[in-house]
């Protein structure tokens, strides 16, 4: 098997899970220019993996192979992409742009469609797996894209990602990480109601989980939270904040395709209840608090 050549990449945006996957981009031996809009964080970055620093987007995708971003949400892409000092303003014909964020569908056709007039390449690729996830290079990848550009980028996805997969053209990808997002709201309400039951009913909460979790009750979310819910400890990984900015996609798609999502509703009024609490920068397991009052 032939070795890879390195490439010349960008990533832009180096917050809790940007900065960790551009990383395993620099210890794979590509050369990563990054920037990020707090300053001293890209500064930070530099010093743990020898890379370069941009001041500017656009400065930062210049003569790039391959642009990745991963930011807030689909204003914050589009400064980065279209907006003054934008990367796709320096990106070279038959570059491409790998976005990360989780953003609408919306966004990712409208700016893959600006990238295809200027001959850019454009993915939309959002993940799962949480910080634990980019910091230990096991991420999951949902990717939407052309098949040859998805075959273009593979080797250096594969830096930080388990499993990434093309689930068909642009704006796939976003759609499967709704789908993602539904799942995650209703396995982690079920399992706070659970938990309650099995604390109000005098059970042993650990007990229970380890007998269950060997059965079909079983989750990710069980082998991962439910020790961390039962002692109250509510600083693992995806926040509120972003859970409910997610949820707000999804029932926004749910009303442009038809789709009943009465559950996510549901589950989206209690996270706003949490954020009204002041737990909007808790981990999603935190639904928990809305039982445990007492």
């Amino acid at each position: 098997m032939s070795e890879v050549k390195p490439m010349k990449v960008a990533f832009i945006g180096l917050g809790v899970m940007g900065y960790p996957m551009a990383g395993y981009l620099a210890k794979a031996g590509h050369k990563v220019t990054v920037y990020n809009r707090t300053r001293s964080k890209a500064e930070k970055w530099i010093k743990e993996f020898n890379g370069e620093l941009a001041i500017t987007p656009a400065a930062a995708a210049e003569n790039k192979d391959v642009v990745f971003a991963c930011v807030g949400n689909d204003d914050d892409l589009r400064q980065v992409t279209t907006g003054e000092q934008g990367a796709f303003s320096t990106m070279s014909e038959q570059s491409i742009f790998v976005d990360h964020t989780t953003t609408s569908a919306t966004v990712a056709t409208e700016l893959a469609n600006i990238a295809a007039s200027k001959h850019i390449g454009f993915i939309d690729a959002p993940v799962s797996g949480g910080q634990a996830g980019a910091e230990n290079g096991a991420l999951t990848v949902m990717i939407g894209a052309s098949e040859d550009n998805y075959e273009k980028v593979t080797h250096l996805v594969s830096c930080y990602a388990k499993m990434h997969k093309r689930l068909g053209p642009v704006g796939y990808g976003q759609l499967t990480k709704m789908v993602n997002q539904i799942c995650i709201a209703g396995v982690v309400q079920g399992l706070s109601e659970a938990l309650h039951f099995a604390q109000q009913s005098g059970l042993d909460g650990e007990a229970v989980v380890e007998v269950i979790s060997k059965g079909a009750a079983q989750s990710w979310q069980m082998e991962n939270r439910a020790s961390t819910m039962l002692n109250n400890e509510f600083d693992f990984g995806f926040a509120v904040d972003w859970m409910r900015k997610d949820l707000g996609i999804v029932l926004d798609e749910a009303r442009n395709n038809g789709s009943h999502l009465p559950l996510t509703a549901l589950v989206d009024q209690f996270y706003s209840q949490v954020q009204h609490n002041g737990g909007g920068r808790f981990d999603t397991s935190s639904l928990i608090t809305l039982l445990n009052k007492d």
